[in-house]
């Protein structure tokens, strides 16, 4: 369905309380105007599902942007975008804005994120007031933000520190070698967040299982439950407290049928109050534990070399919507 307010009503559909939406087209440079009916149709819908588009709703920035290279008239391009899509964020009253940081693309990682700061400083002050939210990376190849020091070196240089802030991508976060499956190594993980980037700058969280296992790079996301995360991360996040009040945003495989996405939504809220040794909770665990065996069994395989080690050179291709289907990473241009 066309139209920015079709994701309201296809959110409240499911059973989201928060969501994310693309702007525009997020494979092109650039799209139409936002009509001013479409406007006027976001407004109303937000009063009529009560959400407050300041607080529950996270667009996800075009996949084309990468606010990090060195030639000038990409950087500029990028930027352009880049400026549009918080433009029209503000257009429609929404306060967050998320974007993949970008890809250094043979500059060292320093020079690069001081094109990112740069850039961003710019648009904020082109701007009036969303903020503009970093996404962690499962670190492949060039991409900036695989590691909290790269987020925390972009943030150090933003000039307005209220704009900025920082997305984590359960998946990514587990690719790029963060351990969160155990209630000690996910205390740990957020002990380091708030020790390198800071608590504060938390303004959304990406829910993915991994298709590829721990430490591969890989941004391969998963159902909830199936993945080499397992639900038991999930029931440790559903019941950290510093996540509460953020808008948590479902990047998971739907095989086209949105159904998939309201299932998992309730089972995630579900998790909520739910102990380790909780009965329902155990069943539930090993159920979709096993259902997913053959496909980790299967990537296991995949990800070996003849040695029995993991192979280092992966496929590189471009993301969708739904940031999952075997595809990696897209770097930006």
């Amino acid at each position: 369905m066309i139209g920015v307010y079709n994701a309201i009503t296809n959110g409240n559909r499911i059973g989201c309380n928060a969501l994310a939406l693309f702007v525009k087209q997020q494979r092109r440079w650039t799209s139409p105007p936002i009509k001013p009916e479409e406007k006027d149709q976001f407004g109303e819908l937000l009063k009529e599902y009560k959400y407050d588009a300041s607080k529950h709703i996270l667009p996800h920035g075009s996949y084309l942007i990468n606010l990090a290279n060195i030639d000038g008239e990409k950087n500029e391009q990028a930027y352009s975008a880049f400026l549009d899509e918080l433009q029209r964020c503000e257009s429609l009253g929404i306060g967050r804005y998320n974007f993949h940081p970008g890809s250094t693309l043979g500059l060292s990682k320093p020079d690069a994120i001081k094109r990112v700061a740069a850039n961003i400083n710019a648009a904020i002050k082109a701007t009036k007031f969303v903020k503009i939210v970093l996404e962690n990376m499962a670190g492949h190849g060039n991409l900036i933000g695989s590691t909290f020091e790269d987020l925390a070196d972009v943030i150090a240089l933003v000039d307005d520190k209220s704009r900025v802030g920082v997305c984590i991508d359960t998946c990514h976060t587990f690719a790029a070698g963060y351990d969160i499956r155990t209630q000690e190594s996910y205390d740990k993980m957020w002990s380091e967040f708030d020790k390198i980037i800071g608590l504060k700058y938390l303004s959304g969280i990406h829910l993915n299982d991994s298709k590829a296992p721990f430490g591969s790079n890989r941004d391969l996301h998963q159902n909830i439950g199936l993945g080499f995360l397992g639900l038991e991360s999930f029931r440790i996040l559903m019941n950290t407290k510093h996540v509460e009040g953020l808008p948590m945003v479902l990047e998971t495989p739907n095989h086209k049928d949105d159904a998939v996405w309201g299932r998992e939504i309730k089972l995630l809220e579900w998790l909520i109050g739910k102990s380790a040794d909780n009965p329902d909770f155990v069943a539930k665990r090993d159920e979709l534990w096993r259902k997913g065996a053959q496909e980790r069994s299967a990537m296991e395989q995949k990800t070996k070399g003849k040695d029995g080690k993991k192979q280092s050179k992966l496929k590189v291709g471009k993301k969708r919507k739904v940031e999952t289907d075997d595809e990696e990473e897209y770097e930006g241009e």
